[in-house]
């Protein structure tokens, strides 16, 4: 007997099914298409009027993330509609004609390095853009990605959140929560199997993916260091790239804190080792060619490999003397003008004195003996420039600014007329000018407070550095964690001081006191100290450390 659900969907055949209820696909009757669709028929575990109440609203709200994702892009399936019949909860999605990787390999075999590149490189831009949504996948596996036919694209299925909802019980105190841990064994990580998943956990899972497709084998097959607890896998992939393997390693690591802060970038880090090594190529260490120090010359050119240097023409036998004397006093001048400047010019710091003849550096003993201050700093400062410069001694003027020691010119000095003279004093240093309505760190802290007490807490989550918000301690869950602080345990706080203990244009580091007033009457104090970075990108400080 054929089922017609909503009056609308003939079910054509049962996909799975599971715990929470069965997934079928399905024809739209009132389409003139009859599109073919995925329904998800979902049913809480827990048959409680107050409980069906919460996982309906709750249901309502994940239908309507799912539709916002799925109008963001096609590589995850469209939502259709969504509807209630007899106590149970449906989903309709889109339907897509393709192979999941699983059953992708099954078929063909291990996939290609390049294949594993292609499939990462397709689904990371599309994590970034569900975790900016706060939402974190859960559930990603060979299981959950399929291939679609027509163009070949990654598209991720099977959010996890919907059945989270439909697990809702009520705990001993009265208090709603969710009985079930959404993943898949061996496929999440342990926060995640702890309950409390981060953003990071879904690139875990997705490594864990490339794994399989590489090696062949589920998690659970492969060993682990016993004291690192990290996966040992490469064993089985010998054909891997180093760099497409360090990707890797550094996704699945063990500690949140050690994998790739966000899916943009564990993508910038797989593109770099695209660009810099080829797949499936050895990493041999490039051999390091120590290039001669160059000489100053008009007639340097430089080579690249495989390159040929162009002579210029021998000039005709009656014009080598005229050529050979425009040379001469050409250098003759050359000579005057540089002796000139060097005389004449302000003082120079000699590191760019040593780039602008491009000698050597120094090593560091006579780095450390031309940089110190001299013991006497009324005297000025004899300094020896390299071997190969046009003068013999250079008189640096003292701080002080008495009038400088008559330096007297090499023998072969040109006549005075063609020295170029300059002011001997120094340039004023240069000032820094303070950026047009830049805040100040303290001024940065103390809006920081102002955003949690008018309950603008996304805009005060969005003030701390990525690594900040990924830090495991602090936020367990993520935003979810952050919010269950401060919305839900503080009432407001009242800041007493802030006071600024360093700055730099890059960095500031700040203390402030302040004392919670908690939501159950309590007033708590507290003291933080503020490690500030300066975003200039988005022209704020934002918080990248607590003490």
């Amino acid at each position: 007997m054929q089922i017609l659900l909503n009056n609308r969907y003939q079910v054509i055949r049962t996909l799975g099914s599971g715990g929470f209820g069965e997934t079928f696909l399905a024809e739209d009757t009132q389409m003139p298409s009859s599109r073919r669709c995925v329904i998800k028929q979902l049913r809480p575990i827990q048959n409680n009027p107050q409980i069906y109440q919460l996982v309906q609203e709750r249901f309502q709200r994940e239908a309507a993330i799912l539709e916002d994702l799925g109008g963001y892009t096609d590589q995850i399936p469209t939502l259709y509609a969504y509807f209630r019949l007899e106590e149970q909860f449906y989903l309709v999605q889109e339907w897509i004609e393709g192979d999941t990787l699983t059953a992708k390999l099954q078929k063909q075999g291990l996939f290609s390095e390049s294949a594993v590149r292609e499939i990462l490189v397709d689904l990371l831009p599309v994590l970034e853009y569900v975790h900016s949504k706060r939402i974190i996948h859960r559930d990603i596996k060979p299981d959950n990605i399929m291939l679609r036919h027509r163009d070949g694209k990654s598209v991720l299925i099977d959010f996890g959140a919907v059945r989270e909802s439909m697990g809702t019980v009520m705990n001993s105190q009265g208090n709603p929560t969710s009985s079930i841990v959404i993943g898949t064994p061996g496929y999440m990580p342990s926060e995640q199997a702890a309950g409390r998943p981060v953003y990071s956990s879904d690139l875990y899972s997705l490594a864990l993916t490339a794994v399989y497709l590489l090696t062949g084998k589920q998690p659970q097959q492969l060993e682990s260091d016993s004291q690192t607890g990290e996966i040992v896998w490469r064993q089985y992939a010998n054909q891997v790239s180093p760099t497409l393997a360090g990707v890797i390693d550094r996704a699945i690591a063990y500690h949140p804190r050690e994998r790739f802060s966000t899916p943009t970038e564990m993508l910038s880090a797989l593109q770099l080792a695209s660009k810099s090594f080829p797949s499936t190529v050895a990493y041999q260490h490039p051999v390091v060619a120590t290039a001669p120090p160059q000489i100053p010359s008009q007639q340097t050119v430089a080579v690249s490999p495989g390159s040929t240097i162009s002579k210029p023409p021998e000039p005709a036998s009656g014009q080598k003397g005229i050529f050979l004397g425009s040379l001469i006093v050409g250098g003759l001048i050359g000579a005057s003008i540089i002796v000139g400047f060097a005389l004449n010019r302000p003082p120079q710091p000699v590191t760019q004195l040593t780039d602008s003849f491009k000698e050597p550096a120094p090593n560091r003993n006579e780095v450390r003996n031309i940089a110190e201050p001299a013991p006497n700093p009324i005297e000025p400062q004899e300094v020896t420039p390299p071997v190969n410069s046009p003068t013999a001694t250079i008189t640096e003027p003292a701080p002080n600014p008495i009038p400088p020691r008559r330096v007297t010119p090499p023998v072969n000095s040109p006549p005075p007329a063609r020295v170029i003279s300059q002011p001997p004093s120094s340039p004023p240093p240069a000032v820094i000018q303070p950026e047009i309505n830049r805040p100040t760190p303290a001024e940065a802290v103390q809006n920081y407070y102002v955003n949690i007490n008018q309950g603008e807490y996304e805009s005060a989550w969005n003030q701390l550095a990525p690594s900040l918000q990924n830090n495991q301690r602090l936020h367990p869950d993520g935003y979810l964690s952050y919010i269950d602080w401060w919305g839900g345990k503080v009432e407001s706080v009242n800041v007493e001081q802030v006071s600024l203990l360093e700055a730099s244009t890059e960095t500031a580091t700040v203390n402030a006191k302040f004392k919670y007033l908690m939501k159950n009457g309590r007033q708590v104090p507290g003291s933080v100290r503020f490690s500030l970075l300066w975003d200039a990108e988005n022209s704020r400080w934002v918080v990248s450390q607590l003490k």
